[in-house]
């Protein structure tokens, strides 16, 4: 039985033009790109051609990005290397998130609030946060406000350039987590008035380990990581050149192929919904329209959604409930507890994500599975339908 991965949003298999991409950088020119011989400056033209075309794809200066290892590295950069940078005794101590987060920044927030204030902006019923309720919450104490650009776990896509605009006339630090956008939808951080940004590799076909956080010239940070001052002394430690050339040439390629792939998901992704929506009882999470090109995520009355998930990975489909980072945690979604569901309501969801390598076949054979799994499960219930 050939399985059918739907699971996109938590990693993606890397494409091989990337590996091929990559490979050389194993054995062959495996350079340190802080020695000032050939191989050394061989890996450093690497690494300055990969800064330019990630640059390029968000409309950002070369020296602006700076490579880390993951997007919550990146994420944890931008938090704490702001906060840490602060003057000692300043009384501007306050941050704004959203409710919907992702876990690295929740954490990362959470781990801040022992010395500053931290303010959860709440978002509708379709996970959108209100760009008035984040003007009514900047204070004069508020250092960063942090929104991200689309919802990993639901899809929604923020007005991050109203947002943005908001924070730039308050002379207020605008952070956006990209890591589920970039590649998908177009991003102009100049456009979209983001001073920070975050992104991921194995998002978007690159390999896992490579990361990036674009920091708009003259923001100063303090950084993580102290050593031999690569990466414009933000980010210390030998660069993983292989990682971070796959990741441009994964991001060359979905800037050359994002608006055909775009809508070839967008069709694949509102026959899912037209299909699922069919099942009684079930209902569509997140924006309806204003969404990722490749999400779609649901709830189901009577259902549990780790058994949903089982069953399905017995059929050779492979889903989540939500994000990969929460899926052993057996806790009800924060992120559709904020969209106003009932713990119990919580609990029965299903994200189903689509990719490069997504068909139609595929979506089918969802389809049909769907309705007998969630009957199924339904009969033997603990939430009381029989």
């Amino acid at each position: 039985m050939k399985k059918i991965y739907l699971d996109y949003a938590a990693t993606t298999p890397v494409d091989k033009r990337v590996l091929k991409e990559m490979q050389p950088y194993f054995s062959e020119k495996f350079g340190n790109t802080m020695s000032l011989h050939s191989f050394g400056q061989e890996a450093k033209f690497a690494l300055d051609q990969s800064r330019q075309v990630l640059a390029d794809l968000i409309n950002a200066n070369p020296n602006e990005i700076i490579f880390t290892g993951s997007a919550t590295e990146s994420n944890n950069l931008a938090f704490k290397g702001l906060a840490f940078n602060m003057p000692k005794g300043s009384r501007a101590r306050h941050i704004i998130i959203s409710s919907i987060e992702h876990a690295c920044i929740m954490e990362t927030a959470k781990w801040l609030s022992r010395g500053f204030r931290v303010t959860k902006i709440p978002v509708d019923k379709y996970g959108m946060v209100n760009p008035k309720d984040v003007e009514r919450e900047i204070r004069p104490d508020t250092i960063l406000v942090s929104v991200m650009h689309a919802s990993n776990e639901i899809g929604t896509i923020q007005n991050i350039t109203e947002i943005g605009k908001i924070c730039r006339e308050k002379k207020v630090y605008f952070h956006t987590d990209a890591s589920q956008s970039l590649g998908k939808i177009p991003i102009d951080v100049k456009k979209m008035n983001v001073d920070l940004l975050t992104a991921s590799s194995h998002k978007i076909y690159g390999p896992k380990g490579a990361g990036l956080l674009y920091v708009r010239e003259g923001i100063k940070l303090v950084p993580l990581l102290h050593g031999g001052g690569q990466e414009n002394g933000l980010r210390s430690s030998t660069v993983n050149v292989p990682a971070i050339v796959g990741f441009a040439k994964a991001t060359e390629i979905c800037k050359k192929e994002m608006a055909a792939e775009g809508k070839r998901l967008v069709k694949l992704r509102d026959k899912l919904i037209k299909g699922v929506l069919k099942i009684e009882n079930s209902h569509l999470n997140g924006h309806p329209k204003n969404r990722l090109p490749n999400n779609a995520n649901f709830w189901f009355e009577f259902v549990e959604g780790e058994s949903l998930i089982m069953r399905l990975d017995l059929e050779g489909i492979a889903c989540s409930t939500g994000s990969a980072c929460s899926s052993f945690k057996l806790e009800p979604s924060y992120v559709l507890m904020a969209l106003g569901l009932k713990p119990q309501e919580s609990h029965g969801s299903l994200r189903v994500s689509l990719g490069r390598f997504t068909t139609e076949k595929e979506i089918n054979q969802l389809i049909k599975a769907l309705p007998k799994i969630v009957r199924n499960i339904r009969q033997i219930s603990p939430y009381g339908k029989n």
